[in-house]
């Protein structure tokens, strides 16, 4: 937490100003009431708060940070018991000049000054004020500082998932570009289509999904479409299913969630695989959850391993950010297809 002195003009003047004057009105109607005798209540609040006012920010903003904060204690009390006497020694002084000879009136008998049981009252009741005001001033602090620490954590994961969207970017550029590339060395009549398409997927991550944490859910298929149609053209055979169980029209999603998995089914997937088979399945549950499960043929001769790389760690660290632990990610073998499911709440517009 900063230090008090660092946080004192984060509360408007006018603030303390209703506070004082609030603080001040109860006391002189309490008072004035009690004694039946509003003149002298308003005259011995107004000398009582000239003294309550400086003594709660001296307190505030330089005994707090200069002992209480670095742990000096004893300092802090022995700085305490001099401003409380010099505030007893200046309202008794102010009181009998200023208002009246008997230095305490409400105490139905004469004191003189420095007696004990008058000490003790004055001392008491300036603690009280600073109790009170000094209590009120650091949990507005406090909450101000937890609302701003709320904001810079929250604005660290905005960060973070931005970081880690923006890693998928290249990561999935790099390899179209090398399937760009492979095709060109051929001289294949595949080079434009996978250029138009390429364009439009590009298009996609630079404006479409740019500056949003939401995308509808249609929008994310026609970016998996795209990337499919592209990654088809590095296999001569392959057969990619896509089956939608349910309705997903008012379903938004984080972007380029999906991507990964589907880049690591055609990645490991196509290894020494002639007939690749891809199935994706997409459903919601309870309109609530939203279930998506991609499976991959493989070779059984391959020695399959969990997936690891950019793709499986980034979609775990902004599937933790943005849900924590809200939601299912799970990988499996059954026969010669590899399942990957992963399960997140959804944002339904309806």
């Amino acid at each position: 937490m900063k230090k008090i002195e660092e946080l004192k003009f984060d509360i408007k003047l006018e603030n303390h100003l209703w506070f004082w004057g609030l603080f001040f009105l109860m006391n002189f109607l309490r008072w004035g009431a009690y004694f039946n005798d509003y003149n002298y209540s308003f005259k011995s609040n107004i000398l009582e708060f000239s003294l309550h006012i400086p003594l709660v920010y001296f307190n505030l903003f330089f005994l707090i940070p200069r002992y209480v904060l670095t742990s000096k204690y004893f300092k802090y009390v022995i700085g305490l018991l001099i401003s409380l006497m010099i505030v007893y020694l200046l309202k008794t002084e102010l009181t009998f000049y200023l208002i009246s000879k008997d230095i305490w009136p409400e105490a139905n008998r004469e004191y003189k000054p420095f007696d004990i049981n008058h000490i003790v009252a004055v001392c008491i009741g300036e603690l009280y004020v600073l109790a009170i005001a000094s209590s009120l001033y650091l949990t507005l602090i406090w909450l101000k500082e937890r609302e701003r620490n709320r904001a810079i954590m929250e604005d660290q994961s905005k960060l973070k998932l931005k970081y880690l969207k923006n890693q998928i970017q290249p990561h999935f550029f790099f390899n179209t570009l090398n399937n760009l590339y492979a095709l060109s060395l051929e001289s294949s009549d595949k080079v434009p289509d996978v250029i138009i398409k390429l364009s439009k997927l590009m298009e996609y991550v630079l404006y479409d999904i740019e500056e949003t944490t939401l995308v509808p859910l249609i929008k994310e298929f026609d970016y998996i479409q795209n990337y499919i149609e592209i990654e088809k053209l590095r296999f001569n055979n392959v057969e990619v299913r896509i089956n939608i169980e349910s309705n997903i029209e008012d379903v938004k999603v984080p972007p380029l969630l999906f991507i990964s998995l589907i880049e690591n089914a055609f990645k490991h997937g196509g290894i020494n695989n002639d007939n690749l088979k891809i199935q994706i399945n997409c459903k919601t549950i309870n309109g609530s959850k939203l279930d998506f499960e991609i499976l991959n043929n493989f070779v059984l001769s391959q020695k399959v391993k969990e997936k690891k790389g950019i793709g499986l760690a980034n979609i775990r660290k902004r599937l933790n950010l943005l849900f924590e632990s809200d939601y299912i990610l799970e990988q499996k073998i059954k026969l010669n297809y590899y399942i990957i499911q992963l399960q997140i709440p959804i944002d339904n517009e309806n």
